[in-house]
Order: structure tokens, then sequence, then C-alpha cells
């Protein structure tokens, strides 16, 4: 960990340098689409994931060879859907915090002869895009690691064309309510409240514990915040699936994450 970084100052700070180490780590997120997953987009046999398992139903896209579509993969590199999306046909652009993320995108398009347009920044300020820029955003599970997502949702409807759709993953607040070191040893014990904060809702042990492996922290948004505030930003939930993640406990039990489709109305 960098010492002199304190995350409760700057989370967007720590956690873009927590991201640049999960690289290193090769964290499943950051791993490259392969050069055959490449070809295979390039003949339209593609699939790619919001949530850990499931895949997005292809009608949620749309035609990407049949017209020009501006894709914006928000908070969303590691050189997995965004190049996928770019085989495809879509024209796509890629905002994230972390730049070792985003140079496995690059990583891909150098590789592959693909065109990616690639910027390091915040999801919640989007500030460098113009109004009604887009007509697709593809946003997996990664408003957990900003401490609120309510700006997130409105600056996504704001760069987003009328009638475009915005494709979220969320991960359940019900993931953390249990002690995840009791978890892992099959004991579901309610320690947290939501909405949770790694900075807050921890032990001091337990988070100097994530700080000293140099491990992202996470936040629990509700369901008010997370559905209710795609609605309130201007969208209309217009599809939905749960997923599992067999590497947690929990989802012997029960869907800890979801998917959105989200239509901006006006």
């Amino acid at each position: 960990m960098n010492r002199d970084l304190d995350p409760a100052d700057d989370i967007v700070a720590y956690n873009r340098v927590a991201w640049d180490s999960q690289v290193r780590k090769k964290n499943r997120w950051t791993i490259p689409a392969s050069s055959e997953e490449i070809q295979r987009a390039r003949n339209d046999d593609w699939r790619i994931v919001l949530t850990p398992e499931k895949f997005v139903p292809r009608e949620w896209f749309p035609d990407f060879r049949a017209s020009s579509i501006e894709v914006l993969c928000l908070a969303g590199s590691g050189g997995q859907q965004a190049p996928i999306l770019a085989a495809a046909g879509a024209s796509v652009t890629v905002l994230d915090n972390s730049p070792a993320q985003l140079a496995q995108d690059q990583l891909v398009a150098d590789r592959e002869g693909l065109a990616l347009k690639l910027t390091l920044g915040d999801m919640a300020d989007l500030s460098m895009f113009e109004n009604e820029s887009f007509d697709l955003i593809f946003h997996p599970c990664s408003n957990s690691y900003v401490p609120k997502v309510l700006p997130v949702w409105k600056e996504a409807a704001r760069v987003m064309k009328t009638g475009a759709n915005l494709l979220s993953g969320i991960v359940n607040p019900i993931h953390y309510l249990f002690d995840d070191q009791l978890m892992e040893n099959g004991e579901f014990k309610v320690c947290h409240k939501i909405p949770y904060s790694d900075l807050t809702s921890l032990s001091s042990q337990q988070r100097q514990g994530l700080l000293d492996d140099n491990e992202p922290l996470c936040f629990g948004h509700t369901l008010t915040d997370q559905l209710g505030g795609q609605v309130e930003a201007g969208f209309a939930i217009t599809g939905f699936f749960e997923d599992r993640w067999s590497e947690c406990p929990i989802s012997d039990y029960i869907s800890s994450f979801i998917a959105t489709k989200a239509t901006k109305l006006q």
C-alpha cells in the first residue's frame, strides 16, 4: 500500500492504485480476451458478461453491423468486453479509473488491429463527453467501488441518446450483510448494515488487511439507489436478470448479482 494515500481522503485515487495492483496479480477481471474470442466476434459469434457467470442476452444489444453504434464501456476496462464489442462492429470508447486496466484494452487493440478510444477517469464524472454522445453504455459490476452511485446514473443519462440502453451489473446488497471470513467457513452471521462501506463497516484490523494487500475497497448500495436511482435519472428498466457467483458461498442460497437493461426515456 502507498502509505501516503489515505482512502478516506480520496477513494478514487486509492482504488486506481488498487486496481493497477489487481492487474499485476492477474485478477480474473484483468485477463484480456484471446485472439480466438476476437475472431469469433468478427464472425458475429460472441458473448460477454455484466455479472460473474451469466451471459448478457444478445437481444439486449443493437445490431452493430447494421449502423454505426457508439458504445461507452463505463468503468469496464481490462481487455475483455470492449475489444469484443469493437470486433463485433461497434465504435467503442472505454472509460476507467485504472491505467493498468486500460493498458489491457490497448494490448488487445494493438494485437488485433482494433480501434478503441481509451479515457482515464472517474465513472461519476463524464464531463469529458458531450451530451447525448452514446447509443449504448455497458457498465459491469463496478459501481461497488464508488461511495455514491446516483451520480453515476445521472452522468450516464446525460451522455446517452434518447432511447439508448444502459446495461448494468449490480451487486445485490445482501452480499455485504455477512462477515466474509466467517462466510468462507460456512457461517452466515449478519454483521453489517446497508448501505455498506469497507471504510466504516469493517473492523480496523479487517480494513488494514485490505489496505496491506492493495485490495480495492467496496461499497454496498441500497436497491433504492441502484434500481430506483436509474429510474430517478430518467431510465425505464426494460430488462432484468439475476446471477450467482459459484466462488461465493452465498450463491448456494441466493443470487447475489443483478443485471439491468435501462432505456433512457428523454
